[in-house]
């Protein structure tokens, strides 16, 4: 049988029905995105949201597709929780960088991606970040993600003593209907359901609607939105001043880390790894650039690995097939729409799984070495001003000033790479010119 041969799932001790129900497993657990990220970069963002919902799904299916077909790994692509935060919060609501401008920011991480991974300077910079500032990065969006959840809910306002503070009124329709959220979400999760956030987003939607604070959906089936309002709208140029390269850097940065710890982690589970090593780790990777390239040009921020696709390798998933099963399920999703758009406007529907997704990713900063200083304070100051300058690209660039200093000042300069240095003294310039 051919697709038994090209995914030698005889070798992988597994067969096209394991397969596929590791690919079902795996899109459940991810599915929550076609929601949330068209209500952060549509509902919130200013982009149409239902080009967002059909870039979303198909740059999700492409990403999927690529991982599948060229690195035969039970991984699944999507749009990246943090990022998808960042490009509209920060970059284009905080920034005023228009989002044509933010997607060839995007679009450009993407294409220096592609070419770290063929010129394979990817594994050069990825040894020259200290373990502890990887997990303290993903912490700190960990963190953003979790506090952008709870201010869309409007559990957290503005507090003219203290900049922020909890809501005063707390018994508001759409505040109680988060709380409720959280909480199916966590019993979800805790019970360790398949596809809990996805399955607690549905429950939260269907009580919304039964109480009025979320609209009842038009329909349920619909010909797929147009995709003409993103598509292939990315200003690169605009992207190329000197201004943006944080953010660029921010994009990149996050996104090529997140990738090989989220590879690593699945393909270990999976038995995937040859003396600790990632196998076919260029083709892994270039599949991942060429999905954000890809995305970029379809309408959406960062197209990354998801830690998801873990639930399909614990159903069995071992090959790419289970990939490429979860592509063709993003396809038909395009023809929900009408779902979609009833509860994408609907913080207290969408902020539960900002959260929640904020906890798990929160679960790496016991990695960091708390009781070596000069690893932790550069940790702490990344994950910290994160959530409080608004701003990812921020908490990197003062964490990577911090590190060298750190350091030097421990008597360990000569263990700090030197492109931490370099880094370093970019970002020092950067906060004085830019």
């Amino acid at each position: 049988m051919a697709v038994e041969k090209f995914f030698q799932l005889r070798q992988h001790g597994t067969n096209v029905r394991t397969e596929m129900l590791a690919g079902l497993t795996t899109f459940m657990t991810m599915a929550y995105i076609l929601v949330v990220n068209p209500a952060i970069l549509g509902h919130d963002g200013g982009m149409d949201l239902g080009a967002v919902f059909v870039a979303t799904a198909l740059s999700a299916a492409l990403g999927s597709l690529l991982m599948g077909l060229l690195a035969n790994y039970p991984v699944a692509l999507a749009p990246g929780m943090g990022l998808n935060a960042y490009f509209t919060y920060t970059v284009v609501l905080g920034m005023g960088v228009p989002w044509q401008t933010a997607l060839g920011a995007v679009f450009i991480s993407g294409v220096i991606f592609l070419l770290l991974t063929v010129t394979k300077v990817r594994e050069t910079i990825i040894n020259a970040i200290p373990t502890g500032m990887k997990h303290a990065v993903a912490g700190g969006i960990g963190l953003f993600i979790a506090f952008v959840g709870l201010q869309n809910a409007g559990i957290i306002v503005d507090n003219q003593g203290t900049l922020v503070g909890l809501n005063p009124d707390l018994s508001d329709p759409s505040v109680l209907l988060t709380f409720f959220g959280i909480i199916v979400t966590t019993f979800f999760v805790v019970r360790k359901v398949r596809g809990g956030i996805f399955l607690a987003m549905a429950v939260t939607a269907i009580v919304g609607m039964l109480t009025g604070v979320v609209p009842v959906p038009k329909g349920i089936v619909s010909a797929p939105p147009s995709i003409a309002p993103t598509f292939l709208q990315m200003d690169i140029l605009g992207a190329l001043e000197i201004g943006l390269f944080t953010i660029i850097f921010a994009f990149l940065f996050v996104d090529l880390f997140d990738t090989m710890g989220t590879l690593v982690g699945v393909t270990n589970q999976a038995g995937l790894l040859k003396d600790g090593k990632l196998p076919r780790a260029g083709r892994a990777l270039s599949a991942d650039a060429l999905a954000t390239i890809g995305g970029a040009a379809l309408g959406t921020s960062t197209v990354t690995s998801y830690i998801e696709s873990s639930t399909g390798v614990a159903a069995g998933g071992r090959t790419g097939l289970t990939a490429v099963t979860v592509a063709v399920l993003f396809v038909l999703s395009i023809f929900f729409f009408p779902l979609v758009e009833a509860v994408a406007g609907a913080a207290a529907v969408t902020s539960p799984a900002l959260i929640v997704v904020g906890v798990m990713m929160a679960a790496s900063l016991k990695e960091i070495e708390w009781k070596d200083l000069a690893e932790a304070i550069p940790a702490f100051l990344t994950l910290l001003l994160m959530p409080l300058t608004y701003s990812i690209a921020t908490g990197i660039a003062l964490g990577f000033i911090a590190y060298p200093l750190a350091k030097w000042f421990a008597g360990k300069g000569r263990e700090v790479h030197p492109i931490m240095y370099v880094l370093a003294v970019f970002f020092v310039l950067r906060f004085i010119f830019l």
